[in-house]
């Protein structure tokens, strides 16, 4: 169980992302407006956010998902493994890759090169929160939400050790907690 004082500071408010969401959805909804686009939400993160995107673009989408991890450590840094995989053909299909966080970029690029092997005509990354002070690789999001700052954020579907996930907010969480 967690408190709320685990969390030191509301990021962005549940109003904010809805709004966010809702100009995204707009955005997608011209760019797209002559295709069918496949969006592709990443497991588990992605889920609040991938909901809410969907409601706001006024096309005629499908969506899938797709769950991957990815190890971090001296042995086996960016290896991506999925878990769950699409269950939707996408030779031809135009994707939209929906993701909570763009943190490293590894998982993504990997997704996203993944896709665009197994035929997809395109692959563009919409993400809530872009934290491009941690990149390491060379991707960038077509479709960003919120550019945070290098801090632990949690809620709305992000979370540290499944903890945080349903809270309607982004928040920063306190150091001791994870430390």
């Amino acid at each position: 169980m967690w408190e709320k004082n685990d969390i030191r500071e509301i990021l962005i408010s549940e109003n904010e992302i809805q709004e966010r969401a809702k100009q995204l959805g707009e955005q997608i909804t011209k760019d797209y407006s002559s295709k069918k686009p496949l969006l592709v939400g990443l497991l588990r993160g992605s889920v609040p956010f991938l909901a809410d995107l969907m409601k706001n673009i006024d096309l005629d989408i499908q969506f899938d998902t797709m769950d991957v991890s990815s190890y971090e450590g001296t042995e086996s840094v960016g290896e991506i493994r999925i878990l769950k995989d699409l269950d939707t053909p996408i030779k031809g299909l135009d994707i939209i890759l929906v993701e909570d966080i763009v943190d490293t970029g590894r998982t993504l690029q990997t997704v996203k090169n993944t896709l665009l092997h197994r035929g997809a005509a395109s692959v563009t990354i919409c993400t809530l929160l872009n934290k491009s002070a941690r990149r390491t690789v060379d991707i960038q999001a077509d479709y960003i939400g919120f550019e945070v700052a290098d801090e632990f954020v949690v809620g709305y579907g992000m979370d540290f050790n499944q903890k945080y996930r349903c809270l309607p907010y982004i928040g920063v969480l306190n150091a001791e907690c994870y430390e």
